[in-house]
């Protein structure tokens, strides 16, 4: 107390309702935790090479996979596509329009397409973008149910007076496997999810539950880790170094009941006039993460459409 009293301290008031206490501790780096290669430049080369290359099993006859990005507004989740763009282009890019807003910038469900090193023809993957998890408004169980089995047209206008149905302008009655979403990830801001309100949470929850009735990959992007360590603020190669960072991803896994290794820290170009090695290899390793789970989702179409050609053949 330094010598002050409690009557100083207090300004005399006796009565308390709430008491918060913080423990501020530094920040400290430890062996690696996470394994994931290299930082050098040829090893951002050969992440963008594989990342270009990449396409959907043949046999599955999906011409792209659509990967679904929900979180709440200002999480991240157009910045992670500005920051995919950015290093294809090798350049800042800011394609998609993202900031913050009372209600969110997002009005409509967008599937952005990332065009590779050739600039010439769109990768084998779609981000796709629709408005955010709020408390008390945003998006809803029955649109994201909509928006997974790809009923909701590229470009739809949300209108909160009148929701999504079978009788809306546009809605697709019968998607194709092309329409679908195949991965789902949650974005979450690495900074403030320690304090996220209950309410939010239970609201997650439920969109989780959508999620796994389709049987659908899910992973959640971990945003905005240089507010939550010095040293990764600084080099953000040691993020796979940094205590604060491990306790982070412990404490999404926990919350969203997944394993650590599908939560994913990244770092999104927010601030940066041109790009660095770090930051786009960290973007780089997840997207590759996503798109492992992507694949492994549509090898399981693969078996399914085996057994289902299987049981027709034995019945005949």
């Amino acid at each position: 107390m330094g010598g002050v009293s409690t009557e100083e301290l207090t300004n005399n008031i006796k009565t308390i309702t709430e008491l918060e206490v913080y423990r501020v501790k530094d920040s400290v780096l430890v062996p690696t935790w996470r394994e994931i290669g290299g930082w050098e430049q040829q090893d951002l080369e050969d992440l963008i090479n594989e990342m270009d290359t990449w396409s959907p099993p043949h046999d599955v006859g999906i011409k792209s996979a659509n990967i679904l990005l929900l979180g709440p507004q200002g999480a991240g989740k157009l910045s992670f596509f500005n920051t995919i763009t950015s290093v294809f282009r090798g350049r800042i890019t800011r394609q998609a329009v993202c900031g913050s807003s009372e209600q969110g910038l997002t009005l409509k469900y967008r599937m952005h397409s990332v065009q590779g090193t050739a600039l010439t023809k769109p990768m084998k993957f779609k981000l796709c973008d629709t408005r955010g998890i709020e408390q008390n408004q945003g998006i809803d169980g029955t649109e994201v149910n909509y928006i997974l089995e790809g009923n909701i047209p590229n470009g739809y206008q949300f209108n909160p007076s009148k929701p999504i149905s079978p009788d809306v302008s546009g809605f697709v009655s019968t998607p194709t496997m092309d329409d679908k979403i195949h991965c789902v990830c949650f974005v979450i801001d690495g900074s403030t999810v320690t304090v996220m309100s209950e309410k939010m949470l239970e609201k997650i929850k439920s969109l989780q539950t959508k999620v796994c009735q389709k049987d659908l990959p899910q992973l959640v992007l971990v945003t905005k880790i240089d507010k939550v360590c010095a040293h990764v603020e600084e080099d953000i190669s040691t993020v796979f170094q940094s205590v604060a960072i491990q306790e982070l991803v412990d404490k999404v896994s926990d919350m969203f009941g997944l394993p650590r290794n599908h939560v994913l820290p990244v770092k999104n170009y927010e601030k940066e006039l041109t790009i660095r090695n770090d930051v786009s290899i960290l973007a780089l390793l997840s997207l590759r993460q996503i798109l492992h789970a992507t694949e492994d989702f549509m090898f399981n179409l693969l078996d399914l459409m085996d057994k289902d050609r299987k049981d027709t053949e034995s019945w005949k």
